[in-house]
């Protein structure tokens, strides 16, 4: 597929998203979305096509707190690796979703990571 006409933000996603397919073979990948006011993250299973977690700062427990900070990306993480560990999965390959790996999205990766998630 060309790649004219496309942002250089949705080629870095596409080179990430490849890199991904060659390295995690029959993983599920935990995909992050990062926006100005949320951070969002999902485990999802490429093969079957679901999402077998996720979490975000728009759910009813951190509604309340900044979604735009270290501190509320840390509590998505724990919480998108908690609802991993119910549903069975230990091991996601991370997919930063064309984001640089700093900042909240770090924070999120570190607190997953912690959670006991292996990535």
């Amino acid at each position: 597929m060309s790649t004219k006409g496309m942002s250089l933000f949705e080629k870095r996603r596409r080179r990430n998203r490849t890199a991904l397919r060659a390295r995690g073979a029959g993983r599920p990948r935990l995909s992050v979305h990062r926006s100005g006011k949320h951070i969002y993250a999902q485990v999802i299973d490429d093969a079957q096509g679901r999402t077998i977690a996720s979490a975000s700062t728009l759910e009813k427990d951190v509604r309340g707190t900044s979604g735009a900070n270290i501190d509320a990306a840390t509590l998505v993480g724990k919480r998108v690796a908690e609802a991993a560990k119910q549903a069975g999965v230990t091991q996601v390959v991370f997919d930063r979703g064309g984001f640089l790996f700093h900042g909240r999205v770090k924070a999120l990766a570190e607190a997953a990571r912690e959670a006991g998630l292996e990535f």
